[in-house]
């Protein structure tokens, strides 16, 4: 478990990357370990996933492939030579290592990622089986990041037009104090917030929600926005977990110590009861306190004695 950790981290670090797959748009991430991979494929309506590990590929290569009998690290970093071009939207860049691969939407919601290329001369054999992927993972993968992603792009928004309205000021003191524009090309209008806003809802968000396939992923901007989000926010959680941690290791020290001063302070009091049992002053008569104080065990077994004696002479 340990080391799936860390192996999440990479996934969630690695930003979408639009892809095409058989004539099928797709946004792709995906992790390549050593003998272990993990991939996402979305087209905005479901998202599928696979995760396979050392023992399954040997397996579902053995099924594909009856011939082969090499170990997972023999024919794995072919199979990663294949298919990273593919799903990093660089298909066209294989290299020497030509590869068909065909994507099929099956009757029960899963898709299914055909390879065929060749090994060693002989034909290779993989498919990547991918089902729908639970939801704490689409939340994880996708939507926080762009809910965070739209948080600081409307930060930055807001910034922006507050910098505008200072440059308009600015620009209106030049002016009343008699500067004037050399080209008058460069003239603008005065920002006004309202107006923009508007006007980018009327002209600018129909080109965008426009449904074309140009508007599926994100430029480079938004990949190192996205991982600088996705950074930011594994290293926040990585410094809360550190706490916890630390105020855990704290705790149980805390609490031995008032713990071990009550069985002090209860051995103190126990004392000083025994000390003040001893100083009680006996208010019998005169003749009765000239008789020495006997301890209570001592009083009942001398009197235990005595009626063993009486017993004996009766």
């Amino acid at each position: 478990m340990e080391g799936a950790e860390p192996a999440a981290q990479v996934l969630l670090e690695r930003p979408w990357l639009p892809v095409s797959i058989s004539d099928c748009q797709l946004l792709a991430k995906s992790q390549f370990g050593e003998t272990d991979y993990h991939i996402l494929l979305t087209d905005l309506h479901c998202v599928w996933e696979e995760r396979m590990r050392c023992a399954d590929i040997q397996s579902r290569a053995q099924e594909l492939n009856k011939r082969l009998r090499a170990p997972v690290k023999a024919f794995f970093s072919h199979l990663c030579e294949v298919v990273r071009p593919c799903l990093t939207g660089s298909g066209g860049r294989a290299g020497s290592c030509e590869a068909q691969i065909s994507l099929t939407h099956q009757e029960d919601g899963n898709i299914s990622m055909r390879v065929k290329s060749e090994l060693a001369g002989l034909p290779f054999y993989w498919e990547f089986h991918c089902t729908p992927a639970p939801v704490t993972m689409v939340c994880t993968q996708l939507v926080r990041p762009l809910l965070l992603m739209n948080r600081v792009l409307q930060r930055q928004v807001e910034d922006l037009e507050g910098l505008l309205v200072r440059k308009d000021a600015e620009i209106q003191d030049y002016r009343e104090n008699g500067a004037t524009l050399s080209r008058e090309r460069l003239k603008t209008d005065v920002f006004v917030e309202q107006t923009y806003r508007e006007d980018f809802i009327t002209k600018t968000l129909p080109q965008v929600c426009s449904g074309t396939q140009d508007g599926l992923g994100f430029d480079e901007d938004l990949h190192q926005l996205y991982t600088s989000v996705v950074s930011h926010t594994c290293k926040r959680k990585l410094s809360e977990t550190q706490t916890e941690e630390e105020e855990q290791t704290v705790a149980p020290e805390a609490e031995l110590t008032p713990t071990l001063g009550d069985e002090g302070a209860g051995e103190q009091s126990q004392q000083v009861q025994q000390d003040a049992a001893g100083a009680k002053i006996d208010h019998r008569p005169a003749g009765q306190q000239s008789r020495p104080i006997v301890d209570p065990t001592e009083r009942s077994s001398s009197k235990r004695k005595k009626k063993k004696v009486i017993g004996l002479f009766r």
